[in-house]
């Protein structure tokens, strides 16, 4: 590895990362109700969380966001990274900021709309297809943990079936692993609501 593209991809490792790390969700919920969206609910900084605290409006807002900020520094990586491997490497680190922010004392959300915004950034049909899959298992398992822990391990192989090739296969492969380990803490949750990812325990 010759010198620029090591710096390239130290930049590009930060930028990931970084951009990641904006917590959208939490700085949204506290602007628009004072309260830190991690106190309650799961317990996350989650687009999920947000909508339950602040409402449709915000919530939709931060879903936005984190897509956005899983999408552009992918896309930037795809256009000016001077060797393949560092696109999900990008990815990669995207979704760990957005996991553990810096900027939120390594207390963040589950990673799954910037990794959508990743692969939105590496092949648009990536996303329905990872998508529809996450909420089948739901629908199946009936637990969003662990529904989204072996989607998030299917992602590269689904992005293959659907005759997707390339760079998206490694970016697909990177998000998901991130996603997988990230929802290991949950894997023992009892849910009470399919999709809402909520614990009455906690929040009633």
């Amino acid at each position: 590895m010759n010198l620029t593209v090591f710096l390239y991809a130290i930049g590009f490792a930060f930028l990931g990362y970084l951009s990641g790390s904006l917590p959208f969700s939490i700085w949204v919920t506290r602007l628009i109700k004072g309260v830190d969206v991690r106190d309650s609910g799961s317990g996350h900084a989650t687009t999920t969380n947000t909508f339950r605290q602040a409402g449709f409006l915000p919530g939709a807002l931060v879903l936005i966001l984190d897509i956005t900020k899983g999408f552009l520094p992918t896309w930037l990586a795809l256009r000016y990274a001077p060797t393949g491997w560092i696109i999900p490497l990008t990815a990669f680190l995207t979704v760990v900021g957005h996991c553990w922010p810096v900027f939120a004392g390594f207390r963040g959300g589950m990673g799954m709309a910037s990794a959508q915004g990743a692969l939105l950034a590496a092949a648009p049909l990536a996303v329905p297809v990872c998508v529809g899959f996450v909420v089948l298992l739901m629908l199946i398992l009936k637990h969003s943990a662990r529904a989204s822990i072996f989607a998030g391990l299917s992602f590269a192989p689904l992005v293959w079936l659907v005759g997707l090739r390339g760079i998206v296969i490694w970016v697909a492969l990177a998000v998901g692993l991130v996603i997988a380990i990230r929802y290991l803490i949950d894997w023992n949750r009892e849910y009470k609501e399919l999709w809402l990812d909520r614990d009455k325990k906690t929040t009633d």
